[in-house]
């Protein structure tokens, strides 16, 4: 690959890199995806060794100063989710108690920023992308949060915002520029996945299968599934952190 072709995949796709180390989440073998649980908090939980989403908590006082349901979000994660999977060889799916979810998505318990992934990976992998064994997402109760666009680039989208740190989860990076899901700055000139995010979803996990999909790309209509505290992480992982995008100018 020449130079010019590795600076335009920099510019509009990035792989996330911790410690040098490039990461994913590990597949299974013989061709068939990776799925991935997710679940949302509904308590105080905390990490040790998480950067900035050490400390969680349910995202109930998060909903109601948004005027949000928990049944809506419930529907823009599912769907936050399905756009990776709708274009990436992984899988998603809801984590059903008392099951620990792979990714479990919170409110910060110290607020700060808008939103932020912790990715932990086994670090002792003698595999040249370490694979993840969890990642953390937490959201700043005290901003405000809406579903879809209007223009106010104050409060963010959270379908939008959730399928950023997805992105981050999955092991992407911010790109050198903007016109991604996955860029640093948040914008309201699209609301699904970019070329970019698209390219460097399937560097990392190969094109989506249509057989065996496990999650649709409209939400389903069940209500969220409670998610229990995961137990602590083992001493082989380490983690990194990524914020959301900035709001654009």
């Amino acid at each position: 690959m020449g130079f010019s072709a590795v600076a335009e995949e920099a510019r509009i796709f990035k792989t996330l890199r911790l410690e040098g180390n490039g990461v994913r989440w590990k597949a299974p073998g013989g061709g068939e995806p990776r799925t991935v649980s997710y679940g949302i908090a509904t308590g105080d939980i905390e990490f040790q060794g998480a950067r900035n989403c050490g400390r969680m908590t349910a995202l109930g006082p998060l909903l109601q100063a948004s005027n949000v349901s928990a049944q809506t979000v419930h529907e823009e994660v599912a769907a936050a989710f399905a756009m990776w999977q709708d274009v990436a060889n992984i899988r998603f799916r809801e984590a059903i108690a008392p099951e620990q979810p792979d990714i479990l998505i919170g409110a910060q318990a110290e607020p700060e920023g808008w939103a932020f992934a912790n990715v932990f990976y086994d670090v002792l992998s003698p595999e040249p992308i370490k694979p993840i064994s969890r990642a953390l997402i937490c959201l700043n109760p005290e901003r405000r949060w809406k579903v879809g666009f209007d223009g106010n680039l104050r409060a963010y989208d959270l379908r939008y915002t959730i399928a950023h740190e997805v992105g981050h989860a999955i092991g992407l990076d911010h790109p050198n520029s903007g016109g991604q899901i996955m860029g640093y700055r948040y914008e309201e000139t699209f609301r699904g996945l970019q070329t970019g995010d698209i390219a460097g979803a399937v560097l990392l996990y190969g094109k989506s299968q249509p057989q065996g999909v496990a999650a649709a790309s409209q939400p389903p209509t069940a209500g969220p599934a409670e998610a229990i505290a995961p137990s602590p992480l083992p001493n082989i992982t380490r983690g990194g952190s990524r914020a959301a995008p900035q709001p654009g100018k």
